[in-house]
This record gives structure tokens, sequence and C-alpha cells, in this order.
């Protein structure tokens, strides 16, 4: 069973580094995170080396009662809750606390990356790490973000690269937040002869948005969206189930779901400005270039 997995996960390893999004994504992280976990990616030898000896250990080493958060979303109350949590860890050994994840580099030199690949379009991202997941500034980022890239066809992004000049089909921008400071990126798709062009313009939509925020009709309109859509986050059991492990994972605020609305609701302008001017430095980003012009 070990050997035809390990022969599954090469296989789909293998098949996404032939994508150029793929490879990107990878060689940004490592830029991104030199010599920290954020920033290794499975590889074929790596998966080919593992043999069963060395899960059980990882297993005996990792899975304890005392690293376990569990979840539960349903019709019980707290007796059942306990009972049930009792019973799903009373098989793993007590263990000891998870090892801290090690400091992240926050301050990365700006670099640039190109390589070569035979697809039509160049796949083009930047990023830098950001934020942890309880972060004070986590709400503002959110809202600005949403105006920047996070908000589809009503971004910035979209509006300058692909709606006014046609340089592609699609371009967002994103923060993930990790128990240690997660990245900030961009990551878009252009025609290769386009690619110097397309990436100087991501950089100019950035670099004004965080001198200056958004105006205030991107703010309404992006915390109107935010708040309007919160429902569709908890329509189902699992995305509760999710929301709530998160609490758990991050050591969020237990009413994080109930005040979610008011939070967006109550960020303003300045806090945008703020907030992006502390955690997104443009002139000090890796950026990784795959299929487009050396």
């Amino acid at each position: 069973m070990v050997g035809r997995e390990k022969q599954r996960l090469i296989s789909a390893i293998r098949e996404a580094d032939a994508k150029p999004g793929v490879i990107a994504d990878k060689a940004l992280a490592k830029a991104m995170y030199p010599g920290h976990p954020y920033g290794v990616s499975a590889t074929a030898a790596s998966v080919e080396s593992i043999s069963r000896d060395d899960i059980v250990k990882f297993w005996r080493d990792n899975y304890g009662a005392s690293r376990a958060v569990v979840t539960l979303i349903g019709a019980i109350d707290r007796k059942q809750a306990e009972a049930i949590a009792e019973k799903l860890t009373s098989g793993l050994p007590q263990g000891s606390a998870a090892p801290a994840v090690p400091q992240v580099q926050m301050t990365i030199p700006a670099s640039e990356q190109r390589v070569p690949h035979p697809a039509q379009q160049a796949a083009v991202v930047t990023g830098q790490p950001s934020i942890a997941r309880g972060d004070p500034d986590y709400f503002a980022l959110l809202v600005g973000n949403y105006v920047l890239g996070g908000g589809g066809f009503s971004s910035r992004l979209t509006d300058e690269v692909r709606e006014k000049r046609g340089l592609t089909y699609g371009v967002d921008s994103y923060f993930a937040p990790s128990k240690q400071p997660g990245p900030f990126g961009i990551s878009l798709q252009t025609k290769k002869e386009q690619t110097n062009e397309a990436l100087a313009l991501v950089r100019q939509v950035l670099a004004r948005f965080v001198a200056e925020g958004p105006t205030d009709a991107e703010l309404k309109a992006a915390k109107d969206n935010l708040v309007n859509g919160f429902p569709l986050r908890i329509d189902s059991n699992r995305k509760l189930l999710t929301n709530v492990a998160n609490i758990g994972w991050y050591g969020l605020p237990l009413d994080y779901l109930d005040t979610w609305t008011a939070q967006v609701g109550k960020v303003t302008r300045q806090q945008v400005q703020a907030a992006f001017q502390r955690h997104v430095h443009p002139n000090a980003m890796a950026t990784v270039i795959v299929g487009g012009p050396e």
C-alpha cells in the first residue's frame, strides 16, 4: 500500500511540475522563504526516499492527544461533544506540545527569476512574507485586498490589467496568513510578448495602492460585497467546520464568526492604507516568470 501511494503521489507531482503556474508558485515560495519550511515543496525524489518506517516514526513523533484540535458541528451539546472528543483522541499517545515553527525572515531582497518554458503564455507571480493569522491588521488587509485584486472583476488589478489594456484574462492578489507570517502575492498569465508590460503595470498599480489606499467608493463597495457574501462562507456544515477549526487552530476569539461582519464594517480608508504600508513592500518582493521572454 505504501508503494502504491508513493507512486500515485510521484505521478501527480511530476504532472503538476510540468505546468508553468506550479513551477512559478514553487519557485516563488522558495524565494520568499529561504531556508524555511514554508519554502519547501515535495518533489518526486523526496517522496521516493520515504520508507514505511519513516511514516511510522513521523506518526509516533507528531500525532498526540496534546496536539489535537477536534472540531464538531451538529446537534450536540457540550457534554456530548466532550465525550466524542475524548473517544477520538483516546487511542493517541499523550505526546508533547508541537515544536515552534521557525521565525520567518520578514525582509527579503527584491529578486526576479525567469524560467524558460514552451507554453504559449507566461505565468507571472510576485510576492513577499506578510502577516500571521492573528495579526490585528487582518481585517484591514482583507478589505483592502478585495479592492486591489481579490474582488474579481471589481478589483483595480483586473480593471487596469485586463479591462483597460487586455494584457491578461485574469489577475488576482491574495494574503495567505498562517501560524507564521504567510505570503502576500499577485499572480497572472499573459502572452509571452506582453510579459514585461503586464508585470510593469502590476507593479505600478500595487505601488499606487500601497501609497494611496482605496477610494471611499471602492472601500464601500468592498465592505458591502464582503458583508453580503458572508452567509456563503458558512452555508454548509463543511464550511462551518472549516471556520470553527481555524478558530481552534489559530487561537482566534471564540466570537470570531459572530463579529466578522462588524469587523469588516468598521474598517476605514486610513486603516487600509496604514496596514498595507506596514505589511506590503513593493520594492522588496520576489518575482518569478515562467515562459516569458528571457
